[in-house]
């Protein structure tokens, strides 16, 4: 294979596959790992079910009030005129009532008391007109059977609640408690070794020397990875020396099922992470046509995956949401997550070359008459970390376009880490 030097001036590559094609690729080379393990439900937030879950309860498990009020029965609710019944006593949730309710009596009931016998509506105590132990109820203001949550009606026994392959929510959490589990079985964690290369790297809290640059793509991948839920293994800067690059791999395939590096990917001359991988791995493809991120590297060393990101701080990131962050699911054993993307216009003129696809960061915001629309950061340059800081979605730009006139719609597609409720609004 030649090593045509890619750069950021190319309009095309020949040997770049599409962004399409890469993720095909990837997708069938992953199979989910294999382990799980059993865990209380406290320790299960974030992690990823081993199994179905099935109810073996009923939820509510007994007829209950939704409203503080009075229970009555149905018939004794007036047509016309006014009717006036008798309070025989309260229910409160944990303290039901536990006499039937005869023709013409009520019982004060709370949110989440039970339903005593006989009675199957409950009248809100804001309906009703009360004087000592009588209440009065007026025609035309209620239903019978209004305000009851049933038995079931949340939940039923034998009911599958939770899938396999869920990443565990905070709700999940709650039902999974709701119905007395105690512990779920889970996927072990995946093990994710990542490091730098470059001689150029230095550690933080060190001065800088001429031509040295602070480490940042290790800080953003460990917390990029922590907030995946794997296990991290942090092997630090490894500089760029042939021999010192092929120990780092084989250390790393010992350790983990994925190994992620970023730097060495290209073809300059201390660039030895393709050439490594090549003679001791499997390399699947090393550029893709996007920008920022060609010289992507996807393959194997022994059993562990291997995905070379650049170096450029902004291509390490669009590489992890692009494809890192996918596969990582996949290999948890996770039904992906649904990827929003929307169209919508863009205010800001953009320009670039065909034959590449483009991930612009952008700024998506409501204008002043609340509709959505979106805006550049500004300079796309992949050096530019701090693009990523200020963005709230990427600009997806197709490989056949050339450019954005303000006004023009576009696809934009949130950031994962992003909360979108906090997009700009004019209000």
């Amino acid at each position: 294979m030649s090593l045509k030097p890619p750069t950021c001036l190319d309009d095309y590559d020949t040997e770049s596959i599409t962004v399409d094609i890469a993720l095909e690729r990837i997708q069938n080379t992953l199979k989910p790992i294999q382990g799980y393990e059993q865990v209380a439900i406290r320790s299960a937030l974030g992690r990823v079910l081993a199994t179905d879950i099935y109810s073996a309860l009923n939820v509510p498990a007994y007829p209950n009030s939704a409203m503080d009020g009075y229970a009555v029965r149905g018939e004794d609710l007036p047509i016309v005129g006014i009717a006036s019944l008798q309070i025989i006593g309260s229910s409160f949730a944990g303290h039901p009532f536990e006499h039937e309710v005869l023709t013409g009596q009520c019982v004060r009931i709370f949110t989440g008391g039970v339903l005593p016998e006989g009675t199957d509506t409950v009248i809100m105590q804001e309906h009703v007109e009360v004087e000592g132990k009588t209440i009065r109820i007026h025609a035309g203001e209620n239903r019978a059977g209004q305000f009851i949550s049933h038995v079931g009606e949340d939940v039923k026994i034998g009911q599958r609640i939770l899938n396999r392959g869920r990443q565990l929510t905070a709700a999940d959490i709650g039902l999974l408690a709701s119905l007395g589990i105690p512990e779920v079985q889970v996927v072990r964690r995946l093990r994710v070794a990542f490091f730098s290369t470059g001689d150029e790297l230095n550690t933080l809290g060190e001065p800088l020397s001429i031509g040295q640059i602070y480490d940042s793509n290790r800080y953003t991948l460990y917390s990029m990875l922590v907030q995946l839920g794997v296990d991290v293994i942090d092997l630090g800067v490894i500089r760029d020396k042939p021999d010192v690059v092929e120990r780092a791999f084989l250390q790393a395939a010992q350790q983990s099922d994925v190994i992620i590096t970023s730097g060495g990917v290209s073809v300059g001359e201390a660039d030895f992470v393709v050439e490594t991988l090549r003679r001791i791995g499997e390399v699947n493809f090393w550029k893709v046509a996007m920008k920022p991120g060609r010289p992507l590297t996807f393959g194997r060393i022994q059993q562990a995956l291997f995905f070379g990101l650049p170096g450029n701080p902004v291509s390490v990131m669009v590489s992890f949401y692009a494809f890192l962050q996918p596969a990582l699911w996949q290999l948890m054993g996770m039904s992906p997550p649904f990827r929003l993307q929307l169209r919508v216009p863009c205010i800001t003129p953009l320009k670039k070359l065909a034959g590449r696809t483009e991930f612009q960061r952008g700024i998506l915001e409501y204008n002043a008459e609340g509709r959505l629309q979106v805006r550049s950061t500004g300079k796309q340059s992949s050096s530019i970390l701090s693009s990523m800081s200020q963005a709230n979605c990427f600009i997806i730009l197709p490989m056949e376009c050339t450019e954005v006139r303000a006004g023009d719609e576009v696809t934009v597609e949130p950031l994962p880490h992003i909360n979108m409720s906090h997009l700009i609004s004019p209000i």
